[in-house]
């Protein structure tokens, strides 16, 4: 695990150039090879977070794409990767029950913050985030997640002669939790035969109870709480019967990838990028273009794409206010993590200094100096 990685956060803040609300780092070491980062906001405040620590022996990539307000990916920010380094350290290392465990109190947390703040912040109630977890140690990937957000493998088919020449393909390590998908809402119908109305298709989407598109998540306490359920957004969509259940869940889908030679770097992004840009089509711009701001060249193809779609150009959207823009795009998160195995993956190499990446928690005016990640 990360043993010493675990400080005060040291902030490290790119830019994203003439566009004010995309921030980046180009490139960037981490245990054996490099990645890339940015995050472009679209929302008045941005709800993804995300961030990056490295030490001598493993690497951590979370995304956290939150939904209702930012109070629940910022949360998760402060807590999740301290309790995977706890329960690891109890458990002899990293493995699926710790990444479980790590996930339920990081949830159980926040159901106590929201019933401590029921009277002065109701509204958190309805505040929830997406969860996605990358973490490399001793040559294998643990991936888990809770929501829609992705992670996609780039991975050279057998029979390349070299890296640049060879055909590179996508293999999805994620399940989406989405009701938009057709087996989760079987797998959701099949928890609730007693509930017509648990997925409804509204507003051009399917969601469960009208109102979400995510089964699973960290927070949306309201859906999993009966006694929060008197929540107006809830009244104003759900179905009449009452909420008697949790009809939302924490629990992650938990991959152990070995990693291979023919893995050559992995995307790890909000939803934002996969409604824009298939898995494939990423897949091939990361194989196809430089490594130096590669996450940032991946969201502004997705902004180019939402763009076109408006028959409008990226420059148009570029300059459209925060808040405004969330008609256009969502918030963007993307994490490419390039594998080098000439760098003595999978055990480390040499001298590695410990470090930390967090986005800023508003790109417009990176208020960052002064922030707080509690919600």
């Amino acid at each position: 695990m990360l043993e010493s990685c675990y400080k005060p956060l040291e902030r490290c803040f790119g830019g994203g150039g003439d566009d004010a609300l995309l921030w980046n780092i180009d490139l960037k070491p981490h245990t054996s090879g490099e990645y890339s980062i940015a995050v472009v906001q679209a929302n008045s405040s941005l709800e993804d977070q995300a961030q990056v620590l490295t030490s001598s022996s493993a690497t951590y990539v979370g995304v956290y794409d939150g939904h209702g307000g930012p109070e629940a990916s910022r949360f998760i920010t402060n807590h999740l990767f301290a309790y995977l380094q706890k329960f690891a350290g109890e458990h002899g290392g990293l493995s699926k029950g710790v990444i479980e465990k790590a996930f339920d109190a990081t949830e159980t947390d926040f159901v106590s913050l929201v019933k401590d703040s029921w009277l002065d912040r109701p509204q958190l109630v309805s505040v929830g985030s997406c969860c996605l977890v990358g973490l490399f140690s001793n040559g294998t990937l643990f991936v888990a997640n809770v929501g829609d957000s992705r992670a996609v493998l780039g991975r050279q088919v057998s029979g390349g002669r070299t890296v640049s020449s060879s055909t590179v393909v996508a293999e999805r390590l994620t399940n989406d939790h989405n009701v938009g998908d057709e087996e989760v809402r079987k797998e959701v119908k099949a928890l609730h035969p007693d509930d017509p109305h648990i997925v409804v298709y509204t507003r051009g989407v399917w969601r469960l109870k009208g109102i979400i598109q995510v089964s699973r998540s960290i927070g949306d306490v309201y859906l999993k709480k009966p006694e929060f359920n008197r929540n107006p957004l809830f009244q104003q969509y759900a179905s009449p019967i009452p909420l008697k259940r949790a009809v939302m869940s924490a629990e992650p889908s938990v991959l152990a990838h070995k990693l291979r030679p023919q893995d050559l770097f992995l995307i790890f992004a909000s939803d934002g990028l996969w409604e824009q840009l298939s898995d494939e089509e990423v897949v091939e711009i990361v194989h196809k273009n430089p490594r130096n701001g590669i996450a940032k060249r991946l969201i502004r193809t997705a902004i180019e794409v939402a763009a076109k779609k408006r028959e409008m150009r990226y420059d148009d959207i570029k300059r459209i206010e925060k808040g405004v823009r969330r008609h256009f795009h969502d918030d963007i998160t993307v994490v490419v993590v390039y594998l080098d195995y000439n760098q003595g993956w999978p055990n480390g190499g040499g001298k590695f200094q410990d470090d930390i990446t967090t986005a800023p928690l508003d790109i417009f005016t990176l208020n960052s100096d002064n922030a707080d990640f509690s919600p």
